[in-house]
């Protein structure tokens, strides 16, 4: 937000904090230091944020927001597994460019709007690997599985100093994830009805023969199928 062609306090404080969490972490945010950054006097950041807890959630919000708003200028690849490839990179980038805010982020009890929103998107690429017959899971279990491993190596990644990172630990939990949840080819009677049940919830709302009520409940069933006979239930 700008007054005037120039930046407001709130903008200016977000920029200086984010700034200090990207050179220092957390430790490094203090009120004499977003004072000097930001040109802003004391009163300004608690009346706009209330205490330091206030002001680094909403840097990493703003963080997380950013990010996710980019993504919707990324062209993914036409094949949606390779979208699941491209998303997984993207999301470990972002940790590890923004070590300090993502762990903000992530130590909240309940997940902010752009976090919610990041997960939105990556439940969009699962389905459209159900669409294509290619989920070999339902797609929230997919879902859950993708962003559950994702955040480990993240979180593992940024404990250790850059010089030190195995960047290949991220590439063998992506594949062993992918390979977790979906199958080669589109299933054309080879058996696999956890990957037939998951293609069918996936395009069954194209349909306009079931009324909404039965539509929930074949939803359910479909869910059900593919979560039970799964390759993690076999």
């Amino acid at each position: 937000m700008t007054v005037n062609g120039a930046a407001s306090p709130h903008e200016r404080i977000l920029t200086a904090v984010l700034d200090l969490l990207r050179e220092g972490g957390a430790p490094s945010v203090s009120t004499r230091a977003i004072i000097s950054r930001a040109g802003v006097q004391a009163p300004a950041i608690y009346r706009l944020f209330g205490d330091k807890d206030g002001l680094l959630d909403a840097a990493a919000e703003r963080a997380f927001a950013d990010w996710v708003a980019g993504k919707s200028s990324t062209t993914l690849p036409d094949d949606p597994v390779e979208a699941l490839r491209a998303g997984w990179d993207d999301t470990v980038r972002f940790g590890l460019d923004q070590p300090a805010a993502y762990r903000i982020a992530d130590a909240r009890p309940h997940d902010g709007p752009s976090v919610v929103s990041g997960r939105a998107l990556l439940r969009e690429k699962v389905s459209r690997v159900a669409a294509a017959g290619r989920l070999a899971v339902s797609v929230e279990r997919a879902v859950a599985l993708m962003h559950a491993t994702a955040r480990g190596v993240i979180l593992s990644l940024i404990d250790v100093s850059p010089d030190e990172r195995d960047l290949g630990l991220s590439d063998l939990a992506r594949e062993s994830t992918i390979a977790a949840i979906t199958t080669d080819a589109p299933a054309t009677g080879d058996g696999s009805l956890a990957a037939a049940a998951t293609t069918l919830r996936a395009l069954a709302p194209l349909s306009r023969a079931l009324e909404p009520a039965e539509r929930q409940l074949l939803d359910v069933w479909l869910a059900r199928i593919a979560d039970a006979e799964g390759p993690t239930q076999r």
